[in-house]
């Protein structure tokens, strides 16, 4: 049951990247040069999911995408802000197990 539904929420994730890898190809033309359109989505998907996600996700070098950034001066964080959450949550559930002997 739960292979399954990870299974479904992985085809559902990758139907949303394949989405969005269709979007940033269709704002540009189909020469070899990205398109001031295309680079602007791009720059948006970096704040959302980082520079490495986002080159994965639209199918494009990282090096570009870092090309970008610096041409643009936008800063980019060293980590999405969802992964201090989720570190945050991690620490949380192992000082819960530390408390009741488990040890990592």
């Amino acid at each position: 049951m739960r292979k399954t539904i990870k299974a479904l929420i992985r085809l559902m994730q990758q139907q949303i990247y394949d989405e969005m890898a269709f979007e940033f190809k269709s704002l540009g033309n189909r020469g070899r040069r990205y398109t001031n359109p295309q680079k602007n989505y791009a720059i948006d998907q970096i704040d959302q999911y980082g520079v490495r996600a986002t080159a994965r996700i639209l199918q494009i070098p990282r090096r570009t995408l870092q090309r970008w950034c610096r041409r643009y001066n936008i800063i980019v964080k060293g980590c999405p802000s969802w992964v201090f959450d989720w570190a945050a949550k991690r620490r949380k559930k192992r000082q819960f197990w530390e408390r009741r002997g488990y040890v990592y």
